[in-house]
């Protein structure tokens, strides 16, 4: 079989396109109804987002986190604090995100100030959690280098033989930050790469406006 040339894997966009007149004034609402769209078509994990930070060289990383909330204040995650994005955002609390809904060749961008959420936020959304993600989070000291899989292993064990129920505690570590987003760009996939891209922007009165952007 002849050898796949990543310069040609492309194809058109032409599932939908997407003007002025159709987006809701507030973007929050907007980024509802495309993220409802995302859940009816069965996009697997839907929630899921690209977290850009930036160290203080100014080297950017990337990750996948899972949105767990959006509401007026803007995007909510969860993660450590002493992980390498905790660490990032500590000396630079600004980010951004994408989520990247390729099977609707859709994809939305938020730019926006960091700020962590309430210890008891944090707490109450840490009881939600799966027995076994609660333990993983107490087990795993996230972004720091480690002798092998077999030593995460077995604190993971203890932590089980230490709590045997459902009460653990939340790590101090542990906890959840809100991006409050000053631009968010709706984007959508059109032919000849002809691109429909729509940007709200937070005005200094709170107010937003909509720019349309060349592809």
């Amino acid at each position: 079989m002849a050898a796949i040339s990543i310069a040609d894997l492309r194809r058109e966009y032409s599932l939908a396109g997407l003007s002025e007149p159709e987006l809701d004034p507030d973007p929050i609402q907007q980024f509802r109804k495309w993220f409802d769209q995302a859940v009816a078509a069965g996009i697997v994990e839907p929630n899921a987002m690209v977290l850009a930070t930036v160290d203080e060289a100014g080297q950017p990383s990337t990750r996948t986190v899972l949105l767990k909330a959006v509401d007026g204040r803007g995007f909510s995650f969860f993660t450590n604090y002493e992980s390498r994005k905790g660490r990032e955002l500590a000396g630079n609390p600004r980010a951004a995100v994408t989520f990247p809904w390729v099977a609707l060749e859709r994809q939305v961008c938020i730019t926006g100030a960091v700020s962590k959420l309430s210890r008891a936020e944090a707490e109450a959304y840490f009881k939600l959690r799966p027995r076994g993600s609660r333990l993983g989070a107490c087990a795993s000291r996230q972004s720091e280098l480690i002798s092998s899989r077999a030593e995460l292993e077995a604190r993971m064990r203890e932590l089980e033989t230490m709590y045997p129920g459902e009460e653990i505690p939340t790590p101090p570590s542990w906890g959840g930050y809100v991006l409050t987003p000053v631009e968010i760009e709706f984007w959508q996939g059109r032919q000849n790469r002809l691109h429909d891209r729509l940007c709200y922007k937070r005005q200094p009165n709170g107010r937003w406006t909509i720019e349309r952007l060349s592809p």
